[in-house]
């Protein structure tokens, strides 16, 4: 196993794939992601033309296998800008980790932070002080949670990451089954770098 900052051509030889990959993971729960392969590409391009983006790629050989991406909260601003109005804090100073996607044969060892240590160094190096990332909120009763379903809180807390009070933002995709688009709550949470 590799994990490691994508540059360059590799980052261009990946887009596709990142692509499938965010498709897979999350048509899982809790996002439900009904994904559609041109509308991912387009997203994924804006990390290509952000110079201050990054996408780090989990290769098992030459297979991607995972994928997380990073860039400026302020290439979110319009995305997210009412969500943090209350906050005080300086978009500027925010570096967004937009998503953590790994296969799920590939989970529990360890990949999940290395993506993490990755963006936060990468941040870091680029003048940030503060990481911050999204989580969709989902109600315990929703009848597609599954029985074992466990949250990842106590992982992001193991890495020093707190949700952040009122710092909900409002996103709208299709779940799998469903006719059209709805909205659903995704609480950020921060750490200090």
């Amino acid at each position: 196993m590799q994990v490691r900052r994508l540059t360059g051509q590799a980052l261009d030889d990946a887009i596709e794939e990142v692509a499938r990959l965010r498709i897979r993971v999350f048509a899982e729960w809790p996002y439900l992601y009904d994904g559609d392969l041109a509308y991912e590409a387009r997203y994924l391009q804006a990390f290509r033309a952000s110079p201050q983006a990054t996408i780090v790629g989990a290769y098992d050989g030459d297979w991607l296998v995972g994928a997380a991406t990073g860039a400026p909260l302020t290439d979110h601003a319009d995305d997210f800008r009412a969500a943090w109005d209350s906050t005080g804090i300086p978009l500027e100073n925010v570096f967004y980790c937009a998503e953590s996607v790994l296969s799920p044969r590939y989970r529990g060892r360890g990949i999940g932070h290395r993506f993490f240590d990755l963006r936060e160094e990468y941040a870091a190096s680029q003048g940030f002080t503060r990481v911050a990332f999204c989580a969709v909120i989902r109600p315990e009763d929703h009848p597609a949670r599954p029985s074992e379903y466990t949250p990842l809180d106590a992982f992001w807390r193991g890495r020093g990451y707190a949700p952040m009070d009122g710092v909900v933002a409002n996103f709208s995709w299709k779940d799998l089954g469903d006719a059209r688009e709805s909205v659903k709550p995704l609480q950020f949470w921060m750490k200090r770098l």
